[in-house]
């Protein structure tokens, strides 16, 4: 894990580099679907934490299963019971910014996983910052 310091422009950039976020989304749903070409439910219970929060591990198990069924109702536009990578990343698109109006423009210190979304926002705004 690392720490840096983040603040929801650079969370906004990164989803708006439209090639980029798209290829890391992609990247991250290969991880989860294990080449199944889509998630179910019990796919994300089994990897809490697996959209890119560590905010999980502090929810009940109610709380989890209430959040799941809002996401499934919103973005498994089939009603398959199982979202696909275009879900996938309408998804995680709407979390991402969601966190970036959730930080406004003040700087956050933020935990991130080596492999998380946010991560990448990091290391594009780095990479766009010394070009």
């Amino acid at each position: 894990m690392s720490v840096a310091c983040l603040e929801g422009a650079t969370v906004v950039d990164f989803v708006e580099d439209g090639e980029v976020f798209e290829k890391c989304v992609e990247e991250h749903f290969a991880r989860l679907a294990d080449g199944k070409g889509e998630l179910s439910r019990l796919d994300l219970e089994e990897r809490s934490g697996s959209l890119g929060s560590g905010e999980f591990e502090l929810q009940s198990k109610e709380e989890i299963r209430k959040l799941y069924d809002t996401l499934f109702d919103k973005f498994d536009a089939k009603q398959k019971g199982a979202i696909d990578g275009v879900e996938f990343r309408s998804l995680m698109r709407e979390i991402m910014l969601a966190k970036a109006r959730g930080m406004g423009h003040s700087p956050v210190l933020v935990i991130l996983q080596p492999d998380s979304l946010l991560m990448k926002a990091v290391l594009h705004g780095l990479a766009c910052e010394h070009a």
